[in-house]
């Protein structure tokens, strides 16, 4: 029996637990859309609207530093606090037989990014940096069983991750080299959100409505949700916009401060921007290791790890002003289109009638969920079909292990360029409308 059949009566007990209520039934129940690591179900019971979020399977809660509860326990004290937070209702147990997570009431406002940032209120980049600063003034506390985790430990703990994923892709070794060389000096620490953007925030026409996804929240040093924020994947196209795809850094700065955060010095900032893209390449690649390990089968886990390309694009734009002036003025060869295929399909031709079927036959009958995995089907076999018609390898492990050992570096003759070149091939693969495709091509090359 699948748990899209059983939620209903499960959740209905579980509420009346919670409430000390009876058990009554629940209404209008659909998986939502997103969330790079959690299910979330939005529901009606009793008259109210609420939110399940819980782990997909036990393996998805393997390794973190802290479960559901403390979750939970860490938004109603940010509630509790004047943060807009959601209101959790509560958390479930072993005996609810639905795994893990807890039960929030719904907040209704839009949470799409796309729309959002089509036409944003007024006040949304300076709520964005009232709450930042509020969630910031919130101090250390033992009743939370947060980590601590300086700026040292989490490079440390991400390297070991890509250690074990390969450690071959060059880019992101350039960018960890970068890093260990430049850690800022340590800061009072402060209560970090961890995932503090776009898509993990709602806003409506009065502006910013709730913050969400409290789940890699820990103390440390607070520039990291600022760098976290401007990170280029979630300003979802508008790349001009460094502050969250709503506007300029400095206008955000001067609000955060304006609302009592800390001062920002720059070479803090652009240490934890770097950082932070390098956080997000890696846990791209974390989401092939969960879909293979078998904690979340979606094909959507797959084209998640896809998006790795993006912030290698992204890395090499924020660190080749480092390298030497002749290595920056070497400018990538255009590469040439594929030829067209003749006689029998060939391999890129197949996997694009297949997508081109599912969005004219599965696609448009498709609803909720099964609308939007169909979208994501469709898009990994674009995938797959513009790496069959030019096909290229961006793993080396030789040259990352060069890399990271400082052998190798921005001054290197050709390296730049190499980088540059791959990048830009493989993008265009994986995700042709990123926007930092254009910039980089705009900046690197030539016909």
């Amino acid at each position: 029996m699948s748990i899209e059949s059983e939620l209903p009566d499960l959740l209905s007990r579980a509420l009346a637990r919670m409430g000390g209520g009876a058990v009554l039934p629940l209404s209008d129940l659909s998986r939502l859309s997103g969330g790079a690591n959690m299910e979330s179900w939005s529901f009606n019971w009793g008259g109210a609207g609420y939110v399940l979020r819980r782990a997909p399977s036990a393996l998805m809660m393997e390794g973190r530093p802290y479960g559901h509860a403390t979750e939970a326990a860490l938004i109603r004290a940010a509630h509790a606090e004047g943060v807009k937070a959601p209101e959790v209702v509560g958390v479930l147990e072993y005996g609810d037989g639905l795994g893990t997570g807890f039960v929030m009431r719904r907040v209704e406002a839009e949470v799409n990014p796309a729309i959002i940032l089509a036409n944003p209120a007024p006040s949304l980049l300076d709520d964005l940096a009232r709450e930042m600063a509020r969630i910031h003034a919130i101090p250390p506390r033992g009743d939370i069983a947060l980590p601590h985790v300086s700026a040292e430990v989490a490079l440390a703990g991400l390297k070991r991750k890509f250690m074990d994923y390969g450690a071959d892709r060059p880019v992101i070794a350039l960018a960890f080299q970068w890093c260990e060389a430049n850690i800022p000096a340590p800061s009072p620490p402060a209560l970090v959100h961890g995932d503090f953007r776009m898509g993990n925030v709602m806003a409506d026409s009065d502006g910013l409505a709730v913050v969400l996804d409290w789940e890699a929240a820990h103390w440390g040093d607070p520039i990291e949700d600022i760098g976290h924020g401007c990170v280029n994947s979630w300003r979802f196209g508008r790349i001009d916009n460094v502050a969250f795809g709503l506007g300029s850094l400095e206008d955000f700065l001067a609000a955060y401060q304006r609302h009592g955060g800390r001062a920002v010095e720059p070479e803090r900032m652009r240490y934890w921007l770097v950082y932070r893209t390098l956080w997000w390449a890696i846990g791209c690649l974390t989401m092939a290791q969960v879909w293979r390990s078998g904690a979340d089968p979606s094909v959507e886990r797959t084209v998640i790890g896809r998006r790795t390309v993006e912030n290698e694009a992204d890395l090499l734009l924020l660190l080749e002003s480092d390298a030497p002036e002749a290595e920056r003025a070497l400018l990538t060869p255009d590469p040439a289109a594929a030829p067209r295929a003749l006689g029998e399909p060939s391999a890129a031709e197949m996997i694009n009638a297949l997508r081109e079927w599912i969005d004219r036959a599965i696609k448009p009958g498709a609803q909720g969920r099964a609308k939007f995995e169909a979208a994501v089907a469709m898009n990994a076999l674009g995938i797959l079909a513009r790496e069959a018609a030019n096909p290229v390898e961006v793993h080396d492990a030789d040259l990352s292990a060069e890399i990271m050992a400082g052998n190798v570096g921005l001054a290197t003759p050709g390296l730049l360029a190499r980088l540059r070149r791959t990048t830009l091939a493989k993008l265009a693969n994986d995700s042709p409308k990123y926007s930092a495709l254009a910039r980089a091509r705009a900046l690197w090359l030539h016909s």
